[in-house]
């Protein structure tokens, strides 16, 4: 069914937002550069401070794609981005509107870039068109080099091994973080998030674990990019982990100032490397 929308502006950018900080992030720099932000919230996802840094926004659950869409055709959004992850154990508690259940009927897998794909081609179908959010927050991007104290030769081996291994994970779109030690297999990221991740493979390896988050090599931008922060580095201070190996360029850091502040702090190597420095 169509629905009736005003003229589309390119002032105005609609904003897809998820958990966490990166919604904030992303609408501060937006209305900082002139855009107007029209905000989709997901009630028990979004931080409810995001209403105060947003022109307009609309409060739905997770699974109602029809009223997405009808709210961004009638406030004129003709490009947006998506912001913020859905905690993956909220798939659980979705209840899909008319839009979503057709929308899944059609999917012959259920994996997250699958998913995500056919959000973006639903929107697309609309004249709605889903934008990198990567460029408007270049600064945040991991990039090459150490970022607190040199890896060790130990540490380096360990990233170097476990980064092939972090590729194969994200080929079988089951998670872009591992945790490894001395070169055993500590924790693979699947339904649990990162920071649940380095708890669990940190606690298994006692101290001093090498956790490695890279971009997934199908992995669209626009929809889900590597992102850390300083409860990245929280949860590695709670283990003893020892550093953190990220894909630069591919990265998101939130908060960097004090993230890079409170890694020197606890003595924690954060290194960005280029992908192909493992070819």
């Amino acid at each position: 069914m169509n629905t009736a929308r005003v003229q589309a502006s390119p002032d105005k950018i609609g904003l897809i937002a998820g958990n966490g900080v990166f919604p904030l992030i992303f609408a501060e720099t937006a209305k900082e550069r002139g855009l107007s932000v029209v905000a989709i919230a997901h009630t028990g996802e979004t931080e409810p401070s995001l209403s105060e840094k947003v022109d307009d926004i609309l409060w739905i659950r997770v699974g109602q794609i029809g009223k997405l869409i009808s709210y961004f055709k009638k406030s004129g959004v003709s490009s947006a981005v998506m912001a913020g992850g859905i905690r993956k154990t909220r798939i659980f508690e979705v209840r899909p509107d008319l839009r979503a259940i057709s929308l899944l009927a059609r999917l012959k897998e259920k994996k997250d870039d699958a998913l995500l794909r056919a959000v973006a081609g639903e929107l697309e179908r609309e004249n709605i068109s889903i934008e990198d959010a990567t460029a408007f927050l270049t600064p945040l991007l991991a990039g090459e080099g150490e970022f607190t104290r040199p890896l060790k030769k130990s540490e380096k081996e360990d990233v170097h091994w476990g980064w092939s291994l972090a590729k194969k994970v994200g080929l079988l779109d089951i998670g872009q973080c591992v945790v490894v030690r001395n070169g055993v297999i500590l924790a693979v990221e699947a339904i649990e998030g990162t920071d649940a991740t380095i708890l669990r493979g940190g606690t298994l390896g006692k101290e001093n674990a090498v956790v490695i988050k890279v971009c997934k090599p199908q992995q669209d931008l626009r929809f889900d990019i590597p992102t850390v922060g300083p409860e990245t580095i929280r949860s590695m201070i709670e283990v003893k982990a020892s550093v953190l190996a990220l894909e630069s360029g591919k990265t998101l850091i939130l908060e960097k100032d004090r993230f890079i502040r409170d890694a020197k702090a606890a003595g924690i190597a954060v290194v960005g490397f280029l992908d192909t420095s493992f070819k």
